[in-house]
């Protein structure tokens, strides 16, 4: 076949309302040594046709083959790395890089190669040495004439050795003598590969060329020597060994070298936009070497915080003077000093010791019952907008729903718990999905209780559709910030079909399999709200089985994971009632993203499970759960199990699989995330405990919600009373006794974050936010704007960029490098000033106040040009993504 084919290409633009055909249907092949040129008049599609062949546009319609191979799935990562490698570009206007040297812009399709610095000069230089600029390495476009450019462009076309060299009227901007060597250049590189010259002019293409093709209004009206059955034999060898790795990419190092340059050509702007830029770090750095306080800032926070940090009271907990005084002790172990001549043993053993020393003395166990539970509920109401009794329920196994595996199945009635496993089960059937499956355990557990105070619900969140849940049969979702919801919570409660699902992952993954028409990312108010769940208690969804062997008798149980309506009995059917998101002004609400019951339910499930026959079994053989992990009451491990059927995908036979019910372990999961050779027995390590039955009508944890920052310390000291040495009367007239109670340990989430933050910082106001914020701001849109410009004044770089194979990643990085370094610019500059003032201050009023008033920390001084590099790379996002997404033909004809 042909080395370069084009199969009934089509070219439409879309000019204002109307679509404009450029071309209609141009089938040309191309043999690998020949010198073509396209004649035709203004406007009839010889660039567009150029640009095609080139990779720097895409046809609308039919095919370009490549050495047999079609590019209709090519993405831009191939178009890339086929104008690097296959493509050589001359241009009528030379379009060189103005602030690079002649080497250096010969240079950079090499760099984008990848080629190393040493063979990259080497091959500049031949390249340049063959087109006759052998003395001018070093010279900058500025000095050069017209015809040396165009060498110089040659030149950059050819050092890639590519296939094809396109030409787009390269005497345009010539005088006749110049044109004449230059064709005559032409012509000789045309021996050795494709040329293709567009050219409105007849007689330089009669004189030149060994093919000539004329195109009127975008069709081929004649074709001098047409590419035909009998050359294919000619035309077998390909020149590129397309087994090697090709690539094209820009380095970082690079894109710093362009970006400097251009910075330094024009350093007296850059040096006032840097000191401009500069003016906000100052601000910032002064007010942090002048504060002595961050309290009135946390302040303002602290209400907030009580509503995502309740007052936490639960089995297991932390102490928290134990732990902010653990956390100041710098070293565990005692380090031996060290001696000449001698090598320390530094004891792991002896650390790891001291370690599990701590964590005990740290940990605590609370005994929570109901003399406390009615302690807790006695609190008077206007210390608290909600106490929270939680107890541990997991629910997903008993919330059943429809789940399909595609849109046109019928569905069937499936829980939550092992829809989540069918979903592990999928992903996990192929190689390259098999490592995501483990991950989905970290993200499912999203259905749980909320708050019961509708009010205290009502402050913090808006209602986008429904109504707050209250009563048993109701659930509500709360979305975030963003109103998004996770999909794997999405898929859990089958909202998304299986093929949906994995869709999601192979779009990710740029699998083949991705299918654009299954793409949902949004769902309506109304497609979420009035969804039903079925809730089945325990006896039908748990089927005691007793099996003797010989004279052993063993009882285990089975999960019903599939609704069968002869077996399933007494369902009791929830539907989500409510959308709520939280309001701006909040930062920390009660509710996380997710799906929540009400306390109705949960009371309701805990008396159903009470009786059941699996709870039953479990206190009278005083085990406190099922699992996979052998224990003392427990040796031989008696998980509850269920054969999950499941189809890897919707045309696939069904599959069967073993599965375990439970909480997946900490280990398994941590096995799983470092790739342990364990990870696969870790993984199927799970828990079913009594408390996730509803076997315990005692909580586990209790959260008290204060009704501001100030209440909070009367809460505290009305849980203090517990733990005092006197006898409690509640208000009912029940007396609790000293020795009928044990000391209980409450976890103040906001009162240990505020005491750890006021040992770092002393003094944070609104005066600092007010004062910096808008300085910083003002700098960051003016650096954003002045890069924008320099986008502007570099977009036929951008083009020639784009042309030698760079990508678009490639030309973002390389505004991304300029806005780095102004960042670095004016925060070396910022910092400085900030030196030099606070030295000023301090020689004025160390006298007055007897110590130095301003200092400003070197790490903080670190922090800060970091900052002003963070902050002016945000303001050149825009830009560089907008440099990114010039096109390239566009570019390269702007002036």
């Amino acid at each position: 076949t042909s080395m370069l084919r084009l199969h009934d290409i089509k070219k439409d633009y879309i000019v204002a309302d109307s679509k404009v055909h450029a071309l209609k249907g141009v089938s040309l092949s191309f043999r690998k040594n020949e010198f073509v040129s396209i004649l035709g008049p203004s406007g009839c599609g010889k660039t567009t046709l150029l640009n095609i062949v080139g990779g720097l546009d895409k046809y609308t319609e039919g095919d370009l083959f490549i050495n047999g191979k079609s590019t209709k799935d090519f993405t831009d990562r191939d178009w890339d790395v086929y104008r690097n490698h296959r493509v050589g570009f001359i241009f009528q206007s030379y379009n060189l890089i103005p602030h690079q040297t002649v080497l250096g812009n010969v240079e950079l399709a090499l760099t984008i190669a990848g080629i190393s610095k040493k063979e990259r000069q080497e091959r500049a230089k031949r390249a340049l040495d063959r087109v006759g600029l052998d003395n001018q390495y070093y010279k900058m476009p500025n000095q050069l004439s017209g015809g040396q450019c165009q060498r110089v462009a040659i030149a950059r076309a050819l050092v890639n050795e590519p296939e094809i060299l396109l030409a787009d009227e390269p005497t345009g901007a010539l005088d006749t003598i110049t044109s004449v060597q230059i064709m005559d250049l032409i012509k000789e590189i045309a021996k050795e590969r494709l040329v293709i010259m567009v050219t409105h002019n007849p007689d330089l293409a009669e004189k030149y060329s060994t093919r000539i093709i004329k195109l009127l209004d975008g069709e081929v009206q004649e074709d001098s020597n047409p590419f035909k059955e009998k050359d294919e034999i000619k035309e077998v060898s390909v020149l590129k060994d397309e087994t090697k790795t090709e690539k094209a990419k820009m380095s970082l190092g690079t894109a710093i070298k362009l970006s400097f340059t251009n910075l330094y050509l024009k350093r007296k702007r850059t040096s006032m936009v840097s000191f401009a830029g500069s003016i906000g770090i100052v601000g910032v750095s002064l007010v942090l070497a002048f504060s002595a306080g961050i309290h009135n800032y946390i302040e303002s926070m602290q209400d907030d915080m009580l509503s995502g940090n309740p007052i936490t009271i639960a089995e297991e907990a932390y102490d928290a003077s134990l732990l902010l005084e653990s956390t100041s002790q710098q070293n565990i172990v005692q380090a031996i000093k060290p001696q000449n001549g001698y090598v320390n043993v530094n004891s792991v053993v002896d650390y790891l010791l001291k370690m599990n020393e701590q964590k005990s003395n740290i940990m605590v166990t609370n005994d929570i019952n109901q003399q406390y539970i009615d302690f807790i509920n006695d609190m008077p109401n206007e210390y608290y907008s909600d106490i929270s009794l939680r107890y541990g329920i997991d629910p997903t196994n008993n919330f059943y729903t429809n789940f399909k595996v595609n849109g046109e199945d019928e569905g069937e009635i499936r829980s939550l718990s092992s829809i989540v496993t069918n979903y592990k089960e999928v992903l996990g059937e192929t190689e390259e999905y098999s490592d995501l499956a483990p991950f989905i355990d970290l993200f499912y557990d999203s259905v749980s209780q909320a708050p019961g105070n509708e009010e205290y619900i009502r402050s913090q969140y808006d209602i986008l559709e429904g109504k707050v849940a209250q009563e048993a049969n109701e659930i509500m979702i709360v979305v975030s910030k963003n109103t998004d919801l996770t999909d794997i919570v999405l898929g859990e409660l089958g909202y998304y079909t299986q093929d949906e699902f994995l869709n999601i992952a192979y779009k990710a993954l740029e699998d083949e399999k991705y299918n654009p028409d299954t793409d949902k990312r949004q769902f309506t108010y109304e497609e979420l709200l009035g969804r039903k769940i079925t809730y089945y208690p325990n006896d039908t969804v748990y089927n005691k089985v007793v099996t003797t062997t010989g004279t052993t008798t063993r009882t285990s149980f089975t999960y019903n994971y599939l609704e069968d309506l002869e077996t399933f009995e007494n369902g009791f059917e929830l539907e989500i009632v409510g959308i709520l998101r939280a309001k701006d002004v909040i930062s920390y609400g009660c509710l996380e993203s997710g799906f929540y019951y009400t306390p109705a339910f949960t009371s309701k499930f805990i008396e159903d499970s009470m009786q059941s026959e699996i709870v039953t079994y479990l206190n009278e053989n005083d085990m406190d759960s099922f699992s996979t992990i052998p224990n003392d009451k427990n040796p031989l491990g008696n998980p509850v199990r269920y054969t999950l059927s499941y189809r890897p995908n919707s045309d696939g036979e069904v599959k069967t699989k073993s599965a375990t019910l439970g909480r997946p372990s900490s280990m398994g999961l941590l096995s799983s995330m470092v790739g342990s050779s364990t990870s696969s027995t870790l993984a199927g390590l799970k828990t079913l405990t009594l408390r996730d039955l509803g076997g315990c009508n005692i909580a586990s944890e209790i959260r008290v919600y204060p009704v501001n920052f100030e209440q909070k310390g009367t809460v505290i000291d009305y849980l203090e009373k517990w733990n005092s040495d006197s006898d409690i009367t509640l208000s009912n007239g029940t007396v609790i006794k000293v020795e009928d109670r044990t000391d209980i340990t409450y976890t103040d989430q906001v009162g240990l974050i505020i005491s750890m933050i006021n040992t770092m910082i002393d003094i944070i106001s609104y005066a600092l936010i007010a004062f910096t914020a808008l300085s910083l701001v003002v700098s960051t849109v003016m650096i954003g704007i002045i890069t924008y410009v320099s986008v502007v004044e570099r977009i036929k770089e951008i083009g020639v960029i784009r042309s030698l194979g760079g990508r678009k990643r490639d030309v973002s990085n390389l505004f991304i490098a300029e806005t780095v370094m102004i960042g670095l610019f004016s925060g070396v500059m910022g910092i400085g000033s900030t030196y030099l003032v606070s030295l000023i201050v301090n020689l004025c009023l160390k006298p007055l106040v007897g110590f130095n008033l301003a200092s400003l920390p070197i790490v903080q001084a670190v922090l800060m040009i970091c900052v002003s590099v963070v902050l002016t790379l945000i303001s050149g996002i825009i830009p560089a993504k907008s440099a990114a997404n010039k096109d390239p033909v566009i570019a390269l004809r702007t002036e």
